[in-house]
């Protein structure tokens, strides 16, 4: 399996929405915008539930780590969770199957991984990115980082434990730290 990287550039990440929606679903141009929004890897993002989603918030607890997850939803986030729910009231997950609506007696289940990640690889290698599911993950996590220069807040909100994990997961190099050091005067 290939590393995924955070997608750097802003106008990419548009395109990538774009472009999910023109060749395989809205559905995947959702998990995508909804993914960058909150930063959850990729089996905890398909596997919430309606009944997750209270107000404005998320609280989960997530699979890999045991730790509730409580997180505003923004108004992005918000807004594309309504239309879905609207879209299909019915539905018990937000990314759910719908192949399950072709066999009436089978339990809902959410939308596999591995569609998402051959949805995501194949719009990766059009743009010559390597894009996966982690990748939202990772852009939201380094845009932070950008924007805040604060390591510690984007450690919280990845809900790690070490700098140097959290800096190499966003793609961030040692001549990136190096660099910022001696650009930002006081």
């Amino acid at each position: 399996m290939t590393e995924v990287h955070a997608v750097k550039d802003p106008e990419t990440i548009c395109l990538i929405s774009h472009l999910l929606t023109r060749r395989h679903s809205q559905q995947m141009a959702d998990i995508w915008n909804i993914g960058l929004n909150l930063a959850l890897r990729i089996s905890d993002l398909l596997s919430i539930k309606f009944s997750d989603i209270k107000e404005d918030r998320l609280v989960l607890r997530e699979q890999k780590t045991g730790k509730q997850a409580n997180i505003p939803l923004n108004p992005k986030a918000l807004k594309i969770i309504q239309r879905i729910h609207q879209d299909h009231p019915h539905h018990i997950y937000l990314f759910q199957s719908y192949r399950n609506l072709q066999s009436t007696n089978r339990t809902p289940r959410p939308l596999s991984r591995r569609a998402v990640s051959k949805a995501f690889g194949s719009i990766g290698e059009e743009l010559r990115i390597s894009l996966g599911t982690h990748s939202m993950r990772k852009t939201r996590g380094y845009h932070l980082y950008k924007s805040t220069k604060d390591i510690a807040r984007v450690m919280k909100m990845l809900r790690h434990s070490s700098e140097s994990v959290t800096l190499r997961y966003i793609g961030i190099t040692q001549d990136e730290v190096d660099r910022d050091f001696k650009e930002l005067e006081l």
